[in-house]
Parts: C-alpha cells; structure tokens; sequence
C-alpha cells in the first residue's frame, strides 16, 4: 500500500465532510420521482413490496420466489453440463429420492410431478460437471436480490417498453446475448434446509441442529414460474417469526453455499453444512486442479456471497474471520492450517469501523478497526510485508480505475495475487450505488433517507466493470483456467430498502460489468472451453402494478 490505512481513512473523512454532492435531482427523473412520491405516500399505483398493494414499503427483506437462471456455454454439452439435465423431466422435484438426497428429509407438498424447475444446489452440480470434463474457465455471476421482478422493472425503464410478460426477456445484454448459440434459460428454487439456527462462533458449533422451521417448495401456494403467483400470496415470506409459510424464505448465506457447496444448508451457514461441518466448495476443487480462483464484488468482500466462495462459518456475521479465510490466514475455523486463499479477492470493505456491540458476532478473536477486514490481515496479505498480494486500497485523490489499474499491472508482472478494498465507509463500505438514470445520486428509501456521496467517494472508487476487469488479466494468467465469482451486491441492498430507483440502477450496473466477461471471452477464450452461469441468490418482493408507468419519458436520456 502507498499509504498508511489509517491515514487513508482519516484524509477520506476529512473529504467527506467538505465536499459533499446534494442529494437533489432535476425533476425529470423518472424514477426518482416515483420512488420519492411513493416514500412519501407510503403507497404507489405503480409498485409495492408486500403482498398489501395499499402499503409500498410493507416487506423489506427476502423471499422464497424462484428465481431466473442464465446459462452460455452449456447447450450442447454432455449431461449434467446442459442445463436441461436439471429442469423440465429431470427436476429434482418431481423424484422423491432426489429431493431427499438434497434436503436430507422430504420436504412438506414439495414433490410436484408438474416441476419444471431445477434446485439451487444444481449450479453447483453443473460446475462441478464442467469442472470434471475439462472446461477451463468457469464463472459464476451473482445480482443478489435479483428475481424476476426486479429484472422486469429495469427492463421496462431502459427499453422504454413492455416487451415480455414471461419467460428469459430481453433488454439487457445477459437477456439478449446469444453465446454462439450456446445460451440456456429456467429457474431454480432456492430454499434453506432449514431457518432458526443458532449457534456458537467461537466453538464453531450449532446449538440446535434443525432450528425452528425447514425448507421446500410448495409450488402451488408459491407458483409454478416466476412470473406466475401461487395461490397464497403470504406463502412465500414464510419465518420462523411468522405463520405465513410453511417452508423458511432463504437468506444469502445459505442460498450462495448452494450454489458454491452444493448442499442446503441453515440460513446464515457459510460453507457448513446444517450440522455445523465445513464442506468443500468448487473454488477449492478447482484450485486442487491447478486452476486459478477468485471473488469480485460491489459490497464488502466478506459478506455472504463472496464469503461463501471460499470461506468455512457457522456465522455469516464473524467478517474478519471471513476474510482470513479467503487471503490463507489462519481463522476461528482454520487456526493451524489455513486455507490457502483464493488469487483474487476485490471489493468493498475499506474503513467502516466496527461499533463495540458488533464485536459478539465475531468471536474472542475481534480485533477493534476495521469490520470487514482488519487492518493487520490486510498488512500481512501484502507482497510488501512478505505476503501473496499486490494490494490495493482506496487512496485519497486517487482514481479508484487508476489505483487498481497500477495493483493489477503490477500482479500481472510480478505473478502475484490482488486484493483489492474499497468502498464507501459511512455506508457499510460498499461502492456508490449507481441509480436509475445513470449519476450516483441515490433517491429516498425505507428509512426515509438516501445515501449522499462525496466527491471523493465517486472518485476513489472503481466500479464492479473495472474490478471484474481486473480479476480476468490476473485469473486469464493461468493456462489451466480460472473459476471466478462476481457478485452484483448492491441489487439486494437496493431491495431491501425498498428503492425502485437503486435497484434499477444496480441491474445496469451489474449487466455492464456482465458484458466485461462476454468481451474477454471473445477475445481470449470461447463458448466451447468456457462455462457462465448468471443467476440470482434469491428474490425479494417486488410487485409492478403499472408497468407502463415505469417506462420514462421519451426526453429522459438514460
């Protein structure tokens, strides 16, 4: 690093403070202006969250809805590569043994001889497929939060029309791009083996195996596809704090151990499996193999998803032990032999300082600073301190393109690992959500505030494009091939606050940096050596009610 962390943080403060950006918005800013009148209202004509039409803001957190899969590189290919060899007749769930073999029960009115969908724990089993048989590069692309719903809303407004009522959809470039043919569609259930576990973060242990309500899919109550409802709208954002369901909406912790692990888990496992018991994911598989491995993401590179890559848990809450974990140091769940660490690991989590009360969650090892990563990992990691990563960290009147850009040339050079950290750190240290309407402006959400960038903070910051760049020059190094996870964070972040605004401009942001993998691909690669699947971890609950209305004025520019 060029500077001291602690410099850094002050001086980014310090800018913060004296160069804020207003939060106002010219008033042809279509959505803004819905999103507004609607946290103003609390009620919309246009859209809700909830199952009550009559309250915009009512559910603000996830649901059990299926969720749309995209897959390039896979049709044509031999079984268990082909995305058809998990959906339509060979749905887990129409075969009872199937679905006892992923649960380890049978689920409650979960067996459907109608199902057309595949498992969550499938995209684990097509890597996995893809993996044996010799694909060299495989990747998997994650918008957290984003169901079907949501990609329906951005659509509307960047395509100016209503063009689909079901199905994959068109409009952005991982709906339209062909992939030489090789392009696949379906859905998936993503529901948790079970919600209500607790546990024990320094023993690494699970208090109550089980916890209080189980998962499954009851595709009647909850629909058949995502776009059709089931016949109970309360179904699908059943808890263990409620009595609306009978099976347990996910979280991101369990839904990314699906896809990365291949078992169902406990919402909050990262890695483990319901008892407890760290398990191997495909990044670990393929790094046996030679393969070079990696996680890039738009919010703390040791929340859920990207955690979930790499790192072993009982709690998705114990972050400094998450990062540990994917740079090889020792950790609560490796204390003697660490994981090796992945090659690259890029993100947010720069600076946000772990209040006092949140140090539970981490275990007797906390260490006051820094809540996502601690400064002393971050020091250790570096090649300059006699660790495997060039590092790079936001800097004060430093382009963050630039910054990373150098870290990246650098590890190219000298063959080392990156690792990257950013982020903005009064907002939990993820990178500036991009709106709408393209500015970096966001509007009002649930709590009846809207986040205000410096413009510090726009500057010192790449975006989910440029890392994911990055990650491809430094993975693309290895002859052997890659596995690499990149997570469009700031799609769920936008959901959970309920903001039409955020969320639509977190799914352009995320199908830019999308298009950064297709472009590798045709330049150094090919459809028939690479495998991507991009998907969702799991759902909201978005309704559209005037989707007419979410298409702009035709003076608008987007």
């Amino acid at each position: 690093m060029n500077r001291a962390v602690s410099s850094s943080l002050l001086a980014l403060i310090l800018l913060a403070i004296v160069t804020p950006v207003s939060a106002e918005k010219p008033s042809q800013d279509h959505i803004r202006n819905i999103q507004a009148a609607a946290i103003k209202n609390k009620k919309s004509p246009v859209a809700h969250w909830g199952f009550d039409p009559e309250n915009y803001t009512q559910w603000s957190t996830h649901s059990l809805r299926l969720i749309p899969v995209y897959t390039f590189g896979t049709k044509g290919n031999p079984q268990g590569i082909d995305l058809n060899s998990y959906s339509g007749k060979n749905s887990p769930y129409r075969n009872k043994k199937s679905l006892e073999t992923i649960y380890g029960f049978l689920p409650e009115n979960s067996l459907n001889p109608e199902a057309e969908y595949l498992d969550q724990t499938n995209l684990y089993d097509l890597q996995q497929a893809a993996l044996k048989a010799g694909k060299k590069n495989i990747i998997l692309f994650v918008f957290d939060g984003m169901d079907w719903q949501t990609t329906k809303a951005a659509a509307l407004y960047y395509t100016g029309k209503d063009n689909y009522q079901s199905g994959r959809g068109t409009g952005f470039h991982f709906q339209d791009y062909p992939a030489a043919g090789t392009t696949q569609f379906g859905y998936m259930v993503t529901a948790p083996h079970n919600a209500g576990s607790n546990v024990d973060v320094n023993q690494q242990h699970v208090t109550n195996p089980g916890g209080k309500i189980r998962g499954g899919y009851n595709a009647k109550k909850g629909g058949p596809n995502p776009w059709t409802p089931g016949n109970d709208k309360k179904y699908l954002i059943g808890s263990a704090s409620n009595n609306y369901g009978e099976h347990a909406y996910p979280d991101s912790a369990n839904t990314a151990t699906s896809m990365t692990a291949g078992i169902k888990s406990y919402n909050n496992a990262i890695n483990v499996d319901p008892t407890g018991a760290p398990v191997t994911t495909i990044a670990h598989q393929a790094q046996q193999k030679g393969y070079s491995v990696g996680v890039v993401t738009s919010v703390p590179i040791t929340h859920a998803t990207p955690a979930a890559a790499y790192a072993h848990n009982v709690s998705r809450n114990d972050y400094q032990d998450l990062a540990r974990d994917l740079v090889g140091q020792t950790s609560i769940s490796h204390p003697a032999d660490p994981l090796p660490g992945l090659d690259v690991v890029l993100g947010g989590g720069f600076g946000t300082i772990e209040k006092p009360t949140g140090a539970k969650s981490h275990g007797k090892n906390f260490a006051p600073g820094w809540k996502y990563i601690t400064e002393e990992t971050l020091k250790k990691a570096d090649v300059k301190n006699g660790g495997k990563y060039t590092v790079a960290v936001r800097t004060p009147n430093v382009k963050g393109n630039e910054g990373l850009k150098q870290a990246t040339e650098e590890a190219v050079k000298n063959h080392t690992r990156l690792l990257g950290v950013y982020g903005v750190p009064k907002y939990s240290a993820h990178l500036p959500f991009q709106t709408a309407n393209g500015d970096y402006q966001p509007a009002v959400g649930l709590k009846n505030s809207a986040e205000v960038y410096s413009e510090a903070d726009q500057l010192e910051n790449p975006t989910l494009a440029e890392m994911t760049d990055s990650a491809l020059q430094v993975l693309g190094q290895n002859k052997q091939g890659f596995w690499l996870l990149v997570e469009a964070g700031d799609v769920d972040w936008a959901n959970h606050d309920n903001n039409l605004d955020n969320s639509i401009g977190a799914v352009k942001s995320g199908d830019a940096a999308f298009k950064v993998i297709t472009d590798w691909v045709e330049k150094n690669s090919n459809w028939d050596e690479t495998i991507v699947i991009l998907t969702a971890d799991h759902g909201h609950y978005l309704h559209i009610d005037q989707p007419q209305t979410l298409i702009p004025p035709k003076q608008e520019k987007k």
